[in-house]
């Protein structure tokens, strides 16, 4: 008798159609960044992080559409995500030395603690990737994995980067970048006083259920 395999190991997911589009937006966005890294120009670093969020976007949602969501394609697209963000940031950096402090912050902030939060689904078997971490804790997963917060994550930083630019208010990517780095601490913070069994894990539905 043949055990089926489930859907969310199943070797030939990693080369689906959610992996394959993850591979292309990720070269492509590196390579963007890579080419603004070269001229210094803020249109090509605009292009280079929109191409990033449209096919991180895009990935997840052809994975979802195809039922094709799987263990590796969520840590490939953790590592990915991250790929992108370093050579992107490093471009702002080399071309606008002024976002090196916020943009230290951010690394530290998405590239340790947010790292950490994200592969920590993987504790949980029975959970596919950090999209659906409210069914451990809805707190931690309304602070980092909703619609909203994915778009503060990265997204806030970088706005705030260029409108503190063109205003002259250069606290205002400090502030976010460090509000941005207070809500990780505090939910890493949460996610070990859980592990640790000194906090109840709250699960609920990904949003609050309309009356």
């Amino acid at each position: 008798m043949t055990t089926a395999v489930p859907l969310a190991v199943r070797p030939a997911l990693l080369l689906g159609v959610p992996n394959r589009i993850t591979l292309i937006r990720t070269v492509i966005a590196m390579g963007i960044a890579t080419y603004a890294f070269h001229t210094g120009d803020l249109t090509w670093l605009v292009i280079g992080y929109f191409s990033y969020w449209f096919g991180d976007s895009l990935d997840g949602w052809v994975a979802r559409r195809r039922n094709e969501e799987s263990l590796s394609g969520a840590v490939f697209d953790i590592v990915c995500d991250r790929a992108c963000s370093f050579l992107l940031a490093a471009a702002f950096m080399a071309t606008y030395p002024e976002t090196i402090g916020p943009l230290a912050i951010y690394l530290v902030q998405f590239g340790v603690l947010d790292t950490m939060l994200s592969f920590s689904f993987l504790l949980w078997p029975w959970v596919l990737s950090p999209n659906y971490f409210y069914k451990v804790d809805r707190p931690i997963y309304l602070w980092n994995w909703s619609k909203p917060a994915k778009a503060m994550n990265t997204g806030a930083v970088v706005v705030s980067l260029i409108v503190g630019g063109y205003t002259g208010a250069h606290w205002l990517p400090y502030s976010v970048a460090i509000a941005a780095c207070v809500v990780k601490v505090v939910s890493s913070y949460r996610l070990l006083e859980i592990l640790r069994g000194r906090r109840d894990a709250v699960p609920g539905e990904p949003r609050a259920t309309q009356v």
